[in-house]
């Protein structure tokens, strides 16, 4: 037997014991050695005598040499062991090599024959007595091979191989041997079973643990390569090894570096999984636990750096602050804590614009420079922060000593990083920063120069894809831009906007300041007519839509748009920018670019794919799937454990990966390339097909209006007479109106009502619907759908009315009188509507009528019994119809009866949200039905819903473009036809109106008609005519209609 080195006890037996196994083959175990049972056991049968003839007999005595000699060799061995004479390991080693000769390849016995003499040679190397490690490596490799996995003694060989490249690196500190060993423990170790020997010896100081040990001892190294081990070390540490913290710190340090190098932001992701891990592992009255909140704290800030998340800024302070307080001043590491809650503050200050925050940071920083003198090892970094911070406060106050400090402190900072220190590149580009700023201040023009000079020295120091390159593109704008709008040189401004573009395009840095520097981009080429104007529309609007894309729930989406509400009125801007280039379809193709976002992407998930299932299935299931995946994934509350909501996060945006690369396949299909690309023109002009789409724009350049007609080109309706101020102050005025009118008496005259709406109509509507019945010659009655953009979307067009009286002695005609009109969000909600038109089912109606909500949730609505009532009645008794109210009208009640029926009526208190829109809400007995509840529903059969209830159908002042509101969100959950409220309804007369909705709704059924949800506008047209006397203007107003 030649064995595989495993250590086993002595084995004695009788014959008499042999023998009465009988015929039978049997096995033979060993005893345990110290408790540890072997894993080695014998096979054993009886062999009876015959005569051998031929080959048979040769391969018997070759056989019984391969075991004499390998006898021989494990006997001089096991006296060279014990003995230390090197002539007994000379013989072992020449007896194990005759017995490798004798087993070529192919031998059955070669592996054992390899692993003999490699272990033979590896002591004999262990005790100095032998060199040529190299070659005993080889053979235990070559052993391995022999023994692949699923093998019963690949285990043992691997372990035997370990040994041998362990033994390698402490004697020649090879890194390459200890990687590779690290790998094959990680292999190893799920395949030695607990309670075993090899199990104690893989596990034990001079195993796992030596190769953790030496691995934690390396350089950290950001390669794809070196990332990878310090992951399997981790995996070779479990939860109770005291190294598992050396070796998480490790691994994020690693992560960390690679994100500087590369920006991925899933390796920064990463980082701060570790990180939370370490200080849950490190204790308060641990020696590292101030060390392990600053790593965690720094890789917050730098992710809200790359994704804009506000918790991560707010977490970064709180722990910095928390390791502050833990570590004591006057060491090291407290200097550094000083540091990074300082820059943390100027991130802050940034943010928030608060004083004191960056007031705090530079007294810090201050702090940190006394106690970091010339000579200071870090002294640079802290030269850098300050200065930084200066140039901070200094864009707020305009103080030319905080820009000379900072350019000062700069250029120490430049000094002591000279070419070839990592952070070169930083120094340069700081330093370009605050003489463009001087520039800008003294037109001195070689603070200009030298600062286009540091910003090019900078970017030919850094490789293509660096994160940090975007700044030097940033900077170097910033200067070519300064120098331009001193000297005028047009060449200056191709520069500047050239760099521009390669700073928003910039792949490895996040989108928030991408986003940033194409606002900047839009403003400069505003400011100075430069044709890449609308290429700059353009980009922002695609970085935005990522950027938006990238957040796992509808609220984070929100509140990252909310982030740059400089930039809310930038789809209006770049329409306007498009009609004074007269190119009017451009102008549509942008506004539906950069307005509804919030709705775009929660409908991207829900794409019709009939053509694309019909052109290839398979995508079309894997599409749709993924889309399911995504929208399941998506978490409508904020969560406090942060560390599971960046697990879910994490998950989230690796979905969106895989959607957008099944995306990307479709659009190579032959039809499909435009695919949830922003819609062109001829796209949206079906949103026109059953009559012209009015789009109001209301930009700080100029307001218009674009008539999108049934076929052929837009026309432009200029408002010269109309401001974006006028606007404002036409919204506030209205305002203070309908409160007024509410306080009045039915009878009572609404006199600034009238004013306003008198207003509205000369110098709103009027120019538009003289192109509509001159231009389009379109005939009365017939339907028009008015799209308006930011302060237009507070304002009540379809009341327009010119309370004027003709010569005839009979009244002029009001908007309603001429068209019959309704609204729509955007242009692609309306289509995505009619598209779902064509799934039409047999129609079920419910009422819901909720109008004594649960104590000291709202107060009672008498009137919404007999409204529910009232309905039922109206009904036709041919339609299958039910109603829900009182006790029975609770939140899950309600929603399950949206689920069922395709025709509501829904009758209660309506409350909106004007900071957090998606909590706007209809209050049901127990709990409200909030926007999300509604958004989170999928009812394509839906038709058609009334909303009886106050404040249905008008959005948040922050983001009025992305038209967030609980109309806008039945539409998008299903419903194609929707009756809206602009503000407060009263419930005593509201039924007034619906009682004549309904009845101009149904009054052709009992001729064999359909209910058809497109006649909604016009009934409601036809209702709010007929309840003039019975109904104040302000409660006839109130109600619109949304969709088809």
């Amino acid at each position: 037997m030649l064995g595989n080195g495993e250590v086993v006890g002595k084995l004695e037996t009788s014959w008499d014991a042999l023998l009465d196994h009988g015929n039978e083959p049997f096995d033979i175990s060993f005893p345990p050695v110290q408790g540890v049972q072997p894993s080695l056991t014998l096979k054993a049968t009886v062999l009876h005598p015959c005569d051998d003839h031929g080959s048979a007999l040769v391969d018997s005595i070759v056989e019984s040499e391969i075991a004499r000699e390998t006898d021989s060799g494990h006997e001089r061995f096991a006296t060279y062991v014990t003995s230390k004479t090197v002539s007994h390991l000379n013989d072992a080693v020449q007896y194990f090599q005759l017995v490798l000769d004798q087993c070529p390849v192919g031998h059955p016995d070669r592996a054992g024959a390899l692993t003999n003499l490699a272990r033979a040679r590896l002591e004999g190397y262990i005790r100095n007595d032998l060199q040529d490690i190299d070659c005993i490596t080889s053979l235990f490799c070559e052993a391995l091979a022999l023994r692949p996995q699923g093998h019963p003694d690949h285990p043992l060989y691997l372990y035997h191989l370990t040994e041998a490249l362990n033994w390698r690196h402490d004697y020649q500190h090879t890194a390459a041997d200890i990687c590779e060993s690290a790998q094959l423990y990680y292999e190893l170790l799920p395949l030695c079973p607990e309670d075993t020997r090899l199990r104690s010896v893989v596990a034990g100081e001079n195993g796992v643990d030596y190769v953790i040990r030496e691995c934690n001892e390396l350089p950290i190294d950001a390669s794809d390569e070196g990332i990878h081990l310090r992951r399997v070390i981790l995996e070779l540490c479990p939860l109770s090894n005291e190294r598992r913290l050396n070796a998480l710190d490790k691994l994020t340090w690693a992560l960390g570096s690679r994100f500087e190098q590369c920006g991925s932001i899933d390796d920064l992701d990463e980082c701060i999984q570790r990180g939370r891990e370490t200080v849950s592992l490190c204790s308060q009255e641990h020696s590292e636990h101030s060390i392990c909140l600053n790593n965690l704290a720094t890789s917050l800030q730098d992710r809200f750096k790359n994704q804009g998340k506000h918790h991560d800024l707010n977490e970064a302070i709180s722990l910095y602050e928390e390791a502050l307080r833990l570590y004591p001043v006057g060491d090291e590491f407290h200097n550094i804590l000083l540091n990074n809650m300082g820059e943390t503050l100027v991130t802050c200050f940034k943010q928030r614009g608060d004083l004191n925050d960056i007031n705090r940071a530079i007294s810090l920083h201050r702090e940190a420079l006394t106690l970091r003198p010339p000579g200071n090892l870090y002294r640079d970094y802290t030269l850098n922060n300050l200065a930084n911070a200066l140039k901070s406060r200094y864009d707020k106050l305009d103080a030319s000593e905080d820009l000379n400090e900072a350019i000062d402190l700069f250029r120490d900072s430049l000094q002591l990083r000279p070419r070839g220190h990592p952070e070169h590149h930083a120094a340069l580009f700081n330093l370009s920063m605050v003489l463009c700023s001087r520039f800008t201040q003294t037109q001195k023009n070689e603070d200009v120069e030298e600062a286009i000079r540091l910003c090019q020295e900078s970017l030919e120091a850094l490789p293509s894809l660096h994160p940090k390159k975007y700044f030097g593109y940033m900077w170097l704008q910033e200067a070519y831009l300064s120098r331009y709008r001193v000297q005028g040189k047009s060449a200056d401004l191709s520069l500047a906007v050239e760099n521009f573009r390669l700073a928003s395009r910039h792949p490895t840095q996040g989108f928030p300041g991408r986003i940033l520097i194409a606002w900047n981009w839009v403003d400069a080429a505003e400011r100075h007519s430069d044709p890449s104007t609308l290429e700059a529309y353009t980009t922002f609007f695609d970085l935005f839509d990522r950027h938006l894309a990238s957040r796992s729930s509808a609220i984070s989406r929100r509140e990252a748009a909310t982030a740059f509400r400089d930039a809310q009125s930038l789809p209006v801007d770049a329409a306007s920018r498009a009609i004074h280039c007269d190119d009017l379809q451009r102008a549509v193709e942008l506004l539906e670019q950069g307005r509804g976002q919030q709705w775009s992407l929660a409908s991207r998930l829900r794409t019709p794919l009939e053509d694309l299932q019909s052109t290839n299935p398979n995508l079309a299931d894997n599409f749709s799937e993924l889309s399911k995946c995504l929208s399941k994934t998506q978490g409508p509350a904020v969560s406090t454990d942060r560390a599971a909501a960046d697990l879910a996060e994490t998950q989230y945006r690796k979905l969106t990966e895989q959607w957008g690369a099944v995306v990307a396949e479709i659009r190579n299909l032959k039809g499909f390339s435009r695919f949830l690309l922003p819609p062109s023109y001829e796209d949206l002009q079906a949103a026109a097909r059953h009559g012209p789409v009015i789009i109001l724009v209301a930009s700080q350049y100029s307001c218009s209006a674009i008539i999108v007609p049934t076929s052929g080109e837009p026309h432009h309706v200029p408002l010269p007479s109309i401001t974006l101020t006028d606007l404002q102050s036409l919204k506030d005025r209205f305002a203070r109106a309908i409160r007024q009118s509410s306080r009045m008496k039915p009878k009572e005259s609404r006199t600034d009502l009238i004013v306003l709406l008198r207003t509205i109509w000369e110098e709103i509507m009027l120019p538009i619907v003289h192109v509509l019945e001159h231009v389009l010659e379109l005939k009365r009655q017939s339907r028009i759908w008015l799209c308006p953009t930011a302060a237009f979307t507070s304002i009540p067009l379809h009341a327009a009315y010119p309370f004027q009286t003709k010569a005839d002695r009979s009244k002029e005609p009001c908007l309603e009188d001429l068209y019959i009109c309704s609204y729509t969000p955007t242009l692609s909600a309306l289509i995505r509507s009619r598209q779902l038109m064509k799934k039409l089912v047999p129609p079920s109606f419910v009422a819901i009528g909720q109008g004594q909500p649960r104590a000291g949730k709202s107060k009672e609505l008498l009137a919404v019994d007999s409204e529910i009532e009232l309905v039922r009645k109206l009904v036709p008794a041919t339609v299958n119809r039910a109603t829900i109210s009182g006790d029975a009208a609770t939140r899950a009640g309600a929603l399950q009866a949206l689920q069922d029926n395709n025709w509501v009526h829904l009758a209660c208190h309506g409350k909106q949200d004007r900071e957090q829109p998606y909590n706007s809400h209809f209050v049901m007995k127990d709990e409200p039905i909030t926007l999300l509840d509604i958004m989170e529903k999928d009812i394509p059969h839906a038709e058609f819903a009334f909303l009886s209830a106050c404040h249905t159908a008008v959005g948040d002042e922050k983001t009025p473009d992305e038209v967030i509101h609980l109309a806008a969100g039945l539409q998008f959950s299903g419903f194609k036809s929707v009756i809206g409220t602009l503000w407060e309804v009263d419930d005593a007369v509201a039924k007034h109106v619906v009682k004549a909705f309904y009845e101009n709704m149904f009054k052709d059924l009992e001729d064999g008609g359909v209910m058809d949800c497109t006649k909604a506008a016009w009934a409601l047209n036809r209702a709010t005519h007929s309840v003039k006397t019975k109904v104040p203007l302000e409660q006839r107003m109130v109600f619109i209609h949304v969709g088809v």
